[in-house]
C-alpha cells in the first residue's frame, strides 16, 4: 500500500474515533479559545536571537513593534503616534502612542525602544545596516525617540516594521540588555497577547492569553498595520508532529487551525464541508540547502558547487508538497520567483540535464577525501524532514559519507546554533525555508550575507557579496537593482554560500467557522472570528 493511502486511511479511522466521543461538546464549550496546529515545536521565545518562523510567529503574538507592513507592504506606525524626518533625511523622530503597556503593566518608554533596536540591530540583517549607518539614538522625553544617522535610510522603518525574522521586537529595557547572542527567558513583551509560561510544555503545549490592557489602533487591521483586534481570550499552540492525528484532530474539531497540513492529506481535508484548505501565506517560502562553511568539506567552496549538478528542484518540490504544482514553483534562483529582481542569470545550473556523475568527477577533483558530511534532519517537520531526506539522497549518490541525524525541529535549531566541528556536537549541512518576503531583494536576504561570524548561521564569508550587497543599497534605480541582483545570482553559482531548492506555497488549513483570517503573510491571530 503506498505512504498516501496509508496516512489518508489512518487520518479517516482516527477522525471517526473521535467523532463517536463526546468532544464537540467540550469544543463548544471552548468557544473563546483558539485552537492552532503549529508548524513544529516552539523551541524558543526569542524572536531576535532566532530566525525561525515558528520564533517569529510566537514574536507577533506576544510582541508589538514601532512600524507594521500593510498590505502594499509599505511601513506604517504602529506603536509610533507619529514619525517625522528631517529635512536632511538624518534624524527620524519617532513619538510613542500614550496607550502602551507592557505585560508587567508597565508603560512603554522610549529607552525600551531604543534597547530593543540595539538588541535588534546585532542579529537582524537590516538591523546591521542600521548599526552600519547610525550616529546616535536618544529619548529626549519618555514618548520619544530619535535616531541620528550617518546617511539618510528612507528604508528604516520598513526595516523596523518588517514581519520577517528578525522582527524589531519592543521589550521592557531590563530584558533588551540580554546579550543578543543569548536567549531571553522572560516573555514579557508589548503585543496583544501574553505567552503562558507556566503552561509551556515543550514539544506539546504553548498558550496566550489575551493582553487586557492592549490598546489597538483605531483604523481597520491591515496586515501587520492598523487595528490589531482581539476576538479570542486564549490561543493554544498544540503540537502535533504526526500528520494524521493533527488532520483527524482537524476533523473531529478538537483543533480549529493547522498551519502546514502535509500534502497527501489535503484530498481527505477537502471532502469535509467543515474545513477550508487555503493558501494563506501566498508569498511563500524559498526552500535551500544550506551549508556550513566552517568546517570540511563545506569550506570548501569547489566542493560545494560540485553538489549543483545533482540538484533536482522538482524532486524537492514534490517530495515536500505532492504532485500539485499550484503549491510550489520551479526553477527557483536567488530571489523569490515572480518578485521583481528573480531572474535567470546562471540559472542553467539548475535547469539543464540533472548529472550525477559530473558531480562525483567535480568532488574528486575539489579534493574531497570521503569525509563525514553530518545533515540535520528534523523528524517532527514533515515538509522540511521530505527536503532533507531527499538533499541527503542527493548526496549519497554523488559519493559523500553521509550522516543523516534525526531529532525534532526545537533540538535541530539549538543545534545548528553550535559552530564547533561536527564531531564536537556540530553539523555540515540542512535544509530549510526563508519566506519570501525576506529573499525577494539583497537587502533582507541572509543567506546571501557573506559577513562571517557575525552572519547567518552557516557564517558564510564573501567580501563580493557584501559589495554587491551596499551596491544595491545606493542603486538609484531598478534597472540598477536588477543588474546588481543578476550579478549576485551569479556569484552564488561560484560561491556556493546555499543552493536553492524550489519556492513552496504550502496552504493552511482551518474549520470553516473561523472567518476574516488575514492573508498574504504568516498566521496572524488578530481580526480572525468563530462564526
Amino acid at each position: 500500500m503506498h505512504r498516501r493511502s496509508l496516512l489518508q486511511g489512518a487520518a479517516l479511522a482516527l477522525a471517526a474515533s473521535r467523532l463517536a466521543a463526546p468532544y464537540l461538546a467540550l469544543a463548544q464549550g471552548n468557544a473563546r479559545t483558539l485552537r492552532f496546529v503549529p508548524q513544529g515545536n516552539l523551541a524558543t521565545l526569542d524572536p531576535v536571537w532566532s530566525t525561525t518562523t515558528i520564533a517569529r510567529n510566537h514574536g507577533l503574538l506576544v510582541y508589538d513593534t514601532l512600524f507594521g507592513l500593510g498590505r502594499d507592504f509599505q511601513a506604517k506606525p504602529q506603536m509610533a503616534q507619529a514619525h517625522e524626518v528631517s529635512a536632511d533625511g538624518l534624524t527620524h523622530t519617532i513619538t510613542l502612542r500614550p496607550e502602551l503597556y507592557f505585560h508587567d503593566g508597565e508603560q512603554v518608554r522610549a529607552r525600551d525602544c531604543i534597547a530593543s533596536i540595539v538588541r535588534w540591530s546585532k542579529r537582524d540583517v537590516l538591523g546591521q545596516r542600521l548599526a552600519a549607518l547610525l550616529q546616535e539614538m536618544r529619548a529626549p522625553a519618555d514618548d520619544r525617540l530619535e535616531i541620528v544617522l550617518k546617511q539618510p535610510w528612507p528604508g528604516l522603518p520598513w526595516a523596523l516594521g518588517k514581519p520577517s525574522a528578525n522582527i524589531c521586537a519592543i521589550m521592557p529595557e531590563r530584558i533588551a540588555a540580554t546579550d543578543p547572542f543569548t536567549q531571553i527567558t522572560d516573555p514579557v513583551g508589548s503585543g496583544p497577547f501574553r505567552f503562558r509560561r507556566a503552561e509551556w510544555v515543550p514539544g506539546s503545549l504553548a498558550a496566550y492569553e489575551r493582553h487586557v490592557h492592549y490598546v489597538p489602533r483605531d483604523e481597520p487591521a491591515d496586515f501587520l498595520a492598523g487595528g490589531k483586534a482581539v476576538n479570542f481570550d486564549r490561543i493554544e499552540w498544540r503540537v502535533m508532529p504526526d500528520p494524521a492525528t493533527a488532520a483527524a484532530a482537524l476533523q473531529a474539531n478538537e483543533v480549529d487551525w493547522w498551519e502546514t497540513p502535509l500534502a497527501d492529506l489535503l484530498p481527505v481535508l477537502r471532502r469535509s464541508d467543515e474545513i477550508a484548505v487555503e493558501v494563506v501565506n501566498t508569498a511563500g517560502a524559498l526552500g535551500m540547502l544550506r551549508f556550513n562553511h566552517l568546517h570540511p568539506p563545506f569550506d570548501n567552496p569547489a566542493i560545494r558547487r560540485a553538489v549543483l549538478p545533482v540538484i533536482d528542484q522538482r524532486a524537492f518540490m514534490q517530495a515536500a508538497l505532492g504532485e500539485d504544482q499550484a503549491l510550489w514553483t520551479v526553477p527557483a534562483g536567488v530571489f523569490t520567483p515572480g518578485t521583481p529582481l528573480a531572474n535567470e542569470a546562471g540559472l542553467e545550473v539548475l535547469t539543464g540535464p540533472r548529472d550525477p556523475e559530473a558531480a562525483k568527477r567535480a568532488l574528486a577533483a575539489a579534493g574531497y577525501r570521503n569525509q563525514k558530511v553530518v545533515i540535520l534532519a528534523p523528524s517532527d517537520f514533515p515538509t522540511l524532514n521530505a527536503l532533507t531526506e531527499v538533499a541527503a539522497d542527493a548526496l549519497r549518490r554523488i559519493g559523500m559519507n553521509v550522516d543523516l541525524q534525526a531529532m525534532d525541529w526545537g533540538t535541530l535549531v539549538q543545534r545548528r546554533a553550535k559552530k564547533e566541528p561536527p564531531e564536537q556536537g556540530g553539523w555540515n549541512a540542512f535544509c530549510t525555508t526563508w519566506e519570501g518576503l525576506d529573499v525577494a531583494v539583497p537587502g533582507s536576504h541572509q543567506p546571501l550575507r557573506g559577513n562571517g561570524p557575525e552572519g547567518w548561521i552557516g557564517w558564510a564569508t564573501s567580501p563580493k557579496r557584501e559589495a554587491l550587497r551596499e551596491a544595491w543599497f545606493a542603486a538609484p534605480d531598478q534597472a540598477a537593482e536588477k543588474r546588481i541582483a543578476e550579478e549576485m545570482q551569479m556569484l552564488v553559482w561560484e560561491e556556493a554560500p546555499f543552493i536553492p531548492l524550489g519556492l513552496l506555497r504550502p496552504p493552511q488549513a482551518y474549520r470553516s467557522s473561523l472567518t476574516d483570517l488575514v492573508t498574504g503573510g504568516p498566521p496572524l491571530f488578530w481580526g480572525v472570528k468563530r462564526g
